[in-house]
């Protein structure tokens, strides 16, 4: 590479004078030949994080404050840290208006401003706007106008300082020419810089020539932007170098001070992400000569305040000076942080016309204390090359603690990322010892932010801090370029913030599951069959209330014939109708119950599902529905379902509330209580059968029924487990017992294998089996079990039977009638009891499962699945478009479960079994990809505490290994309480507010019937890949949109200077 070690030339007479002059000033300190003059009001030229961290050095010096703001920051933070704040730039551009030289000039001297710090970036180094406030008697706090022209002029600069290395350049350029005829004499790359700031803006790379006009129009149009003026120096591009800084500082009487270096090498797209300070394994003699060059830089050009002189340092420990910054830089921070100098005190104390000297601030007494890194949190999102993020900050969370500082600008809950300005959210500073201590500070305070809303470039930072080569030190400009790593973020889980907004969606707009079918209740109402005057007949609840549990248990063993437990008041229309039968449908028929079925064993009539839908969607009490129907039906027995230490709900209880559910169930009239547990867990079994017992009720412990007993290869649930487990429950003083297949897999065979050995072993213990009807076998094996020895069997009344509730009624009755198990039903009165039903299960043909399923499946045979769970499945996957997948999913179910360890499925575990299945369906994952990746998969909550062991132990245990790879993770529950709903505003959205452990949270949620959005195509034209199709402008930022493919571009969706979200589509192009 060519480089140009200039010598003094013909100007070396005129800068030795110079010079001399500047030494003799600088040992002329005392007696003072400037005025002391003190600064009482202090405006900033600037916004956000800048802004703030002057107006608290001036807070801290007893200086009044005050801000200016354009249109676009009236809600921004710098307003509210001042003690004044005015508008400027009005109707003006949202950078222009900080660029507005005469309305700034206009505040100050209305509102009696003695100096004007400017910041960095906008006027900072702009000449012009030095003068100005001198012209208008305002101190500006930096260099005289003079020197901000040398240093702003990056071309004049490099002239003042050709004793020093430097590679070569040209400016300022004016056309494109120009460039091209450098380019051509000293080859490739190059680079452009904008010649009047800095910051990364104005600079683009250019590597081959084909690059060069692009890259040169993009250059020249962000400098314009960012600084308002577009001129441009070109220069060769050093490769590989380090980024190294030094502060300087000097006050009005030639005394000039360096605070050491900062190692800034961390860039992209020529902007700082990472700094540090001082440069780790800088070798102490260029250390040396990278101070005094600064040093003595400074001193030539008569340099007051404080600034910065860049250098590029390449892999042979060379140095080539870049430019001076004549304004406080971004990364004035880690120095701050390792010297306890406080460069804002030092600028405004400066310009009051005290010297360093005065202030303590000798080279002797500048030390190196520590480590410090400071990390630049932006608003951008690194997965997609960094391009910035807006939105409204809806969650915002900072990591502080011992060695940690943070300078933040407009960050808080609530606030608005707008894309008019620089990304930065909040500067982190941590300090320690060394690179090492100070980089797990860091990662720990990173660690603990939270921030929703917008994606932050943390998963990025989090990854640097953790490199090697970042952590010995050994890193240059290409480092992100060449660490490709750095980009396989850790994905943030935002879980609250997820459940918020899809809770806000749905306070908004309403649920977002489409029905999937378009069937209206029926506007015919039942006819209620004819109801005998007077009294119903005694049934057996006469015997219950006579004899007691005890002796109702005896009867029913000797009763002689088949007894029929009748379904249709619960189970049938949880598993056909979604549980949404009202009170007021069982209350018509009711009487005509208990006149014409008064032989029934029971009427299962509450429990389960029956009780939280009742409350939640029916918004009826489940108690006050008891009691009605109590009073109706005072002659058959109630039964309910108990989930053992669950309840009626899906968690296990505290056993005082359950004891207590049972005592007032009892007293409100249930008789007879069913207790299973869906991992036939004894310890919740037993709870729930001593809770059913003390209320005084009958207890029907049950047995919960998978597999196939018949089947010699199917020996987890063998035939011998059901025995043992029976023998458990019937020593722990059961009165009946009872088999429940949920799924109805229970066939003939399996029926009398099961139920004959049940007999034989507890020949005088009644028999009562639970089936469904979905495989379309469920009559034949009820025949089976009374043939082996049942004494009860559970049915739903035809026109609520079948498919995925109980056998038919009617069926049952037929088949007994004139043979030993001899119901003792009337069919009629089936018949009429079956009309009645047929008529009102119109009334809810929108939950009718037969809107989506027209059969029975015998593959339930295979997967197992609980009739209720069956159907609503079914209705989910139409709901979601899958219904053509149904099949999909139900061997997906088949496959969760063997992942799960083979679990016996009923409410609630069939529920985890179903979630885990939804969820691998949702994320096209096979067995054995969840199996290979469970340590990293977000699994289900329901997944998570199963195997947490939160509702028992499974039979044969937890699975392993797939439960020790699934992060069992805990303590994480969310407290949400829903507080208002907000007006629409003028994007059409609603704000939606939350409660959240305790603290306000708020989303913004688009009302989708308020906002309608149309799309408007225009002229059609043909790109070649690569070619350019749009620019975008962000943070006075450009990227190009090239074309990712040749085609014909067929719409195009956006306007010029229209606003961009995220995602936001902005073209189609077609091949």
């Amino acid at each position: 590479m060519l480089l140009q070690v200039g010598g003094m030339r013909s100007a070396l007479g005129l800068l030795a004078v110079r010079r001399a002059c500047c030494l003799s000033r600088s040992n002329h300190t005392s007696p003072r030949t400037l005025e002391y003059k003190p600064i009482k009001k202090v405006m900033v030229a600037n916004r956000g994080e800048i802004a703030i961290r002057v107006f608290r050095a001036c807070t801290e010096l007893g200086i009044r404050t005050v801000a200016v703001y354009s249109e676009q920051d009236t809600g921004q933070m710098h307003r509210q840290k001042a003690d004044e704040a005015y508008l400027i730039g009005k109707g003006l551009p949202p950078v222009a208006a900080y660029l507005d030289i005469p309305d700034i000039i206009k505040v100050a001297k209305e509102n009696d401003v003695d100096a004007i710090h400017p910041g960095y970036g906008f006027l900072s180094e702009r000449s012009d706007f030095a003068q100005a406030c001198a012209d208008a008697g305002v101190r500006f706090i930096g260099p005289s106008p003079e020197v901000v022209r040398k240093m702003g002029d990056k071309v004049e600069a490099r002239v003042l300082n050709q004793q020093h290395p430097q590679t070569q350049s040209y400016g300022p350029v004016t056309c494109l020419s120009e460039a091209q005829e450098f380019s051509n004499t000293y080859g490739f790359p190059i680079i452009f810089k904008a010649a009047y700031g800095g910051g990364g803006r104005g600079m683009r790379v250019v590597k081959e020539y084909e690059e060069l006009e692009e890259n040169y129009q993009r250059a020249y149009s962000e400098a314009l932007a960012a600084f308002g003026n577009g001129a441009l120096f070109v220069e060769k591009f050093v490769e590989r170098p380090r980024h190294i800084e030094v502060q300087i500082l000097g006050d009005k009487y030639g005394n000039i001070i360096h605070l050491y270096e900062r190692d800034c090498s961390i860039q992209r797209r020529h902007q700082k992400v990472v700094e540090m300070a001082p440069a780790v394994q800088l070798d102490p003699h260029l250390r040396d000569r990278l101070t005094a060059d600064s040093v003595n830089l400074a001193r030539q050009v008569g340099y007051e305040n404080a600034g910065t002189v860049e250098f590029l340092v390449d892999k042979h420990g060379r140095h080539y000076f870049i430019e001076v910054n004549s304004r406080l830089q971004v990364e004035h921070t880690v120095t701050e942080q390792i010297t306890d100098v406080d460069l804002v005190h030092a600028q405004l104390h400066v310009c009051e016309g005290r010297s360093l000297p005065e202030l303590g601030l000798k080279q002797d007494k500048i030390r190196i204390n520590g480590f410090a890194i400071q990390c630049r949190v932006t608003t951008e999102d690194p997965a997609r090359g960094f391009q910035p993020d807006t939105g409204r900050l809806e969650v915002f969370r900072t990591g502080e603690g011992m060695g940690i500082r943070l300078d933040s600008a407009s960050a808080f809950q609530g606030a608005v990322i707008s894309p008019h300005y620089d990304s930065l959210l909040v500067k982190v500073i941590a300090s320690g010892n060394d690179l090492p201590a100070a980089a797990a500070k860091m990662n720990r305070a990173l660690a603990e932010f939270r921030v929703r809303g917008v994606k932050t470039n943390i998963p990025f930072l989090q990854n640097v801090l953790s490199n090697d080569q970042f952590l010995y030190g050994t890193v240059d400009t290409q480092f992100i370029d060449e660490n490709q790593e750095l980009f396989n973020l850790k994905p943030v889980q935002n879980r609250a913030q997820k459940l918020l907004h899809y809770l806000g969606h749905v306070m908004v707009n309403g649920p977002t599951t489409p029905i999937p079918v378009k069937a209206k209740p029926s506007s015919i109402d039942p006819v209620i069959p004819p109801i005998p005057l007077g009294e119903p007949p005694v049934g057996f609840r006469e015997v219950l209330l006579r004899e007691g549990p005890e002796g109702f248990a005896k009867a029913v063993r000797a009763h002689k014939g088949l007894l029929l437990m009748d379904t249709t008041f619960r189970d049938a229309h949880q598993s056909l109708l979604a549980t949404r039968v009202r009170t007021h449908d069982l209350k018509q028929v009711a009487p005509f119950v208990a006149h014409n079925f008064s032989n029934l064993f029971s009427v299962e009539n509450w429990g389960g599902a029956t009780f939280d839908v009742a409350m939640r969607f029916l918004c009826e009490c489940p108690w006050k529905r008891l009691q009605e129907l109590r009073a109706l039906l005072p002659n058959v027995p109630f039964q309910m379902l108990l989930r053992g230490a669950n309840a009626v709900g899906y968690t296990n209880y505290p056993d005082n509330a359950v004891f207590k559910f049972c005592e007032v169930a009892k007293e409100n009239g249930m008789d007879i209580f069913r207790v299973f547990d869906s991992l036939n867990y004894l310890p919740n079994l037993m709870l729930g059968m001593e809770a059913a017992g003390a209320a005084g009720g009958v207890v029907e412990a049950s047995i919960s029924y998978t597999g196939d007993v018949s089947d010699p290869m199917r020996q987890k649930y063998s035939l011998d487990y059901y025995l043992k487990l029976a023998d458990e429950l019937v020593r722990a003083g059961t009165h009946i017992l009872n088999v429940k297949d949920m799924a109805g897999l229970l066939k003939p065979e399996s029926s009398r294998m099961l139920i004959g050995a049940l007999r034989d072993r507890f020949p005088d213990m009644p028999i009562h089996v639970h089936t469904h009807d979905t495989a379309g076998a469920g009559v034949a094996a009820m025949l089976a079990c009374a043939e082996a020895g049942a004494d009860i069997v559970d049915v739903a009344v035809d026109s609520m039977a079948g498919m995925t509730s109980q056998p038919s009624m009617g069926a049952i009755v037929a088949c007994t009638k004139g043979t030993k198990f001899n119901t003792g039903i009337s069919l009629e009165n089936v018949y009429d009891y079956s009309e009645y039903w047929e008529v009102a299960r119109g009334l809810y043909a929108p939950f009718d499962c037969t809107a989506t399923m027209k059969s029975g499946n015998a593959d339930v045979y295979e997967n197992e699945i609980p009739g209720g769970q069956y159907t609503n499945l079914h209705f989910q996957a139409h709901s979601m478009g899958l219904g053509h997948k149904f099949k999909e999913v139900k061997k997906s179910y088949t496959e969760a479960n063997k992942l799960l360890g083979d679990l016996i499925k009923v409410t609630p575990s069939s529920k985890i079994v179903g979630d885990l299945a939804q969820f691998m369906v949702q994320n096209s994952l096979t067995r054995a990809e969840v199996e290979e990746r469970a340590d990293e998969l977000s699994f289900p909550l329901s997944v998570v505490e199963f195997l947490q062991g939160h509702i028992g132990i499974p039979h044969g245990g937890f699975p392993e290994p797939f439960r020790s790879k699934v992060e069992l993770e805990r303590g994480k529950t969310l407290h949400i309480k829903a507080l208002a709903l907000g007006d629409l505003n003028k994007a059409g959205q609603r704000e939606v507010f939350f409660e959240l452990n305790g603290a306000l949270r708020s989303v913004l949620v688009k009302d989708t019937v308020a906002m309608k959005v149309s799309i408007h195509s225009r002229k059609i034209v043909t790109v070649e890949k690569g070619q350019p199709l749009c620019v975008l402008t962000a943070m006075k930022m450009e990227t190009v949109v090239n074309s990712p493919l040749s085609g014909t571009v067929v719409r195009i969706y956006v306007n010029a200077d229209s606003s961009l979200e995220g995602d936001d589509l902005i073209l189609e192009i077609t091949e």
